[in-house]
């Protein structure tokens, strides 16, 4: 998947009381499918005396992979409303966990939706949010020779990039995805086909 997305910029976490009942959220950037299972069974486990814990997350795969689950609670009045949340903020690479403390008066499924609703909106507004672009890792090498050379392209390119000086230089670069292919030709051409890219 290519392109620029929205993301946490770090971890959040929002805590209220609905009638009685406590209510904690919590958002966590992730990379993985099996990152956001994780983050999920790990609040599960610290919070192993909630009545209710729900997880939802949206993770970049082929394709998009989305998930929620009301775990006890009526169907589609926990899970539902907090991956809602993360759709319409065009969220993705993000895990959101709402636990709940059962306070003894009954919510019903609209109050049960907009708490746990709640629960994620200010745990991600409490992490930020941040425009991400999928990165592509490259290694350049090349001859003493033709190092000044590449190092005018990267910095022209604003590649990030880290140079080793040994027998060759070697650039380790970080550049957006989409950038790459065309990084990659300049370079080829700017030496003549001598650079190395790996």
């Amino acid at each position: 998947m290519n392109g620029a997305y929205r993301t946490l910029d770090s971890q959040g976490q929002a805590r209220f009381e609905v009638r009685g009942s406590e209510f904690i959220g919590h958002v966590t950037p992730v990379q993985t499918v099996e990152a956001a299972e994780s983050v999920a069974e790990s609040v599960r486990d610290e919070y192993a005396d909630a009545t209710h814990t729900v997880p939802a997350y949206r993770v970049r795969a082929e394709p998009l992979r989305e998930w929620a689950s009301d775990v006890g609670e009526p169907a589609g009045s926990a899970g539902k409303p907090a991956l809602n949340v993360l759709k319409q903020d065009d969220l993705e690479n993000v895990v959101a966990v709402v636990t709940r403390y059962y306070g003894g008066t009954e919510l019903g499924i609209g109050g049960l939706a907009r708490a746990y609703s709640r629960g994620v909106k200010e745990a991600i507004e409490d992490a930020g949010v941040v425009e991400q672009r999928p990165q592509e890792q490259l290694r350049v090498t090349v001859a003493y020779d033709d190092s000044g050379t590449v190092r005018g392209i990267l910095e022209s390119t604003g590649a990030d990039f880290d140079a080793t000086y040994e027998e060759t230089v070697s650039f380790d670069v970080s550049i957006p995805a989409a950038s790459a292919p065309r990084l990659r030709d300049r370079i080829r051409s700017a030496t003549s086909g001598r650079a190395t890219l790996e």
